[in-house]
């Protein structure tokens, strides 16, 4: 059998496996709260979805719209946003993963390096408390808004022509996706950063796709269990990033492909640069207050 089909087969057992986890998670917490995402919630998901099938990240426009509508408690977005956008990243790989050629084995090795950072990074990211994640995730937005102008003004790397990579590129590789990995769960999108990456090494900029989005929907599960077990997550807006998420992600890439986002990649810097400095003040006004519970958080309420 192909690798990449035993890779997509992968794929499917282990979204499969994932909801069903979340719906035992969501079954046993019932008694805290309504689960109906509502909306709003979803229609966040949609936007969030489409625009990032079409280049911008999905984590920077969803923390920024969620904060915006004052939806969830800035200590469970990471969370939420690991959890919900799971299932429309997995449509995404799965589309990408079909079309667009790189080498399996430098496809295979990012995808697990990239796993083993997001376990990492959970365990961590679980464990900090508001302040801390509402600086981190200032910062994550901070470097966000520096990819989204460099792609507006169109001096991100060209990349070159190669489909794989092999020896110290290599291994180069898989140590910076995972870093890029445990980044991603503190809310840092892994798609810009690994796009720099693969052209950077002299890889076709199309194989990126595949790669990131491959990266992405095999980590984000990993992540998610932990979110979940932890109650680190807003049950609400996760059901409504991914209900949202998925029609948006093959609207995107099958009716769309593509639109003239120019203007729209500098509204969105501006939106989020704001989104940051509103966490990093947050960060410096919640100093010496006592944590606030969790159970809102997953309850959505």
């Amino acid at each position: 059998m192909d690798p990449t089909t035993v890779l997509l087969a992968a794929l499917v057992v282990i979204t499969v496996a994932f909801c069903g986890f979340w719906a035992a998670a969501v079954r046993a917490h019932q008694s805290m709260g309504p689960a109906s995402p509502g909306v709003v919630r979803a229609g966040i998901g949609f936007i969030a979805n489409f625009f990032d099938t079409l280049g911008i990240s999905s984590f920077a426009t969803t923390t920024t719209m969620l904060r915006m509508r004052g939806l969830v408690d800035d200590l469970v977005i990471p969370g939420t946003l690991n959890v919900g956008h799971f299932l429309p990243t997995v449509a995404q790989a799965l589309i990408y993963i079909t079309i667009v050629e790189v080498e399996f084995a430098t496809l295979a090795l990012l995808i697990l390096a990239a796993v083993g950072g997001s376990w990492i990074g959970a365990a961590i990211v679980a464990g900090l408390n508001r302040r801390a994640v509402q600086r981190g995730m200032g910062v994550a937005l901070v470097i966000a808004s520096v990819l989204l102008v460099l792609a507006a003004v169109g001096r991100l790397p060209g990349g070159g022509e190669a489909l794989g990579l092999e020896g110290p590129k290599l291994i180069l590789a898989i140590g910076i996706n995972f870093v890029l990995g445990a980044l991603m769960t503190l809310g840092i999108g892994l798609y810009a950063p690994c796009m720099i990456m693969i052209s950077l090494l002299g890889m076709n900029p199309a194989a990126a796709f595949p790669v990131m989005m491959g990266s992405c929907a095999f980590l984000m599960p990993t992540a998610g269990i932990q979110f979940i077990k932890t109650r680190k997550y807003d049950l609400r807006a996760a059901l409504g990033l991914a209900l949202g998420g998925v029609p948006a992600v093959l609207i995107a890439a099958y009716i769309v492909r593509s639109l003239p986002l120019l203007y729209l990649r500098w509204l969105v810097v501006v939106v989020v640069l704001y989104t940051a400095v509103s966490l990093l003040r947050s960060s410096a006004v919640d100093r010496g207050r006592p944590p606030r519970s969790n159970v809102r958080g997953i309850a959505g309420q």
